[in-house]
């Protein structure tokens, strides 16, 4: 499954967290790592740059932080990021230069490559999102299976179980998610893609395309 290889949907220069994919094959396998990674690379932070709020909290002293957000730990906010009124951050989360997580949106065992924009009353759960990816308002990642099964990436026939039971969504870099979209478990969506708003998005969506619904996916112009 190369679409679904981590070369190939990010760029690793648009993250702190570049040295958390190093070793790796596929993005989901990072999962498992974010909040131990989070707490080694914490330590390591210019205190010139960032400052500790909290256990395992570090904040960027260039980020904007309203003050009805709440910030749990593990938790990294990169340099220029904007965390807005009653934003929440569960936990295990890295959010990246200049992103923005706005009102009424949790995050939780996450990375947010910089430029994102999860902006309107979004979750995103046990997921990775690439360099100025974006979420439309009341778009949301599915993280477990009503069956609670472990999760299966599904790309036409082929199958790849990842063994995680909490698996939300891998965007690519410079995705385009529309208004009130599910992305189901095990949902990878590569480069350059965009999702039409109230889609119900699973498996594996190619690099370029529109996603119109299940068995309509063009490719872009």
């Amino acid at each position: 499954m190369k679409e679904c290889q981590i070369n190939t949907l990010y760029t690793l220069s648009e993250t702190i967290a570049a040295d958390l994919f190093q070793d790796l094959s596929y993005p989901w396998e990072a999962l498992p790592r974010i909040s131990d990674f989070i707490c080694e690379l914490g330590k390591r932070l210019s205190p010139d740059l960032f400052e500790q709020r909290g256990e395992n909290v570090w904040v960027a002293k260039t980020a904007k932080i309203a003050p009805t957000a709440y910030l749990n730990g593990p938790a990294i906010i990169d340099e220029g990021a904007e965390i807005r009124h009653c934003a929440f951050i569960r936990g295990n989360a890295i959010v990246g230069k200049g992103a923005v997580v706005g009102n009424s949106t949790e995050l939780k065992n996450v990375v947010l490559f910089n430029k994102v924009q999860v902006p309107h009353y979004n979750y995103v759960g046990d997921s990775i999102l690439g360099y100025k990816s974006h979420m439309g308002a009341g778009s949301i990642t599915s993280n477990v299976k009503s069956d609670k099964t472990l999760v299966v990436v599904k790309n036409g026939s082929q199958e790849h179980p990842t063994g995680l039971k909490k698996f939300g969504a891998m965007l690519g870099d410079e995705v385009e998610v529309g208004c009130n979209s599910v992305l189901n478990p095990g949902t990878v969506i590569g480069r350059h893609s965009n999702i039409y708003p109230l889609s119900m998005v699973r498996g594996v969506v190619p690099p370029d395309s529109i996603y119109k619904m299940k068995n309509e996916v063009i490719a872009k112009a």
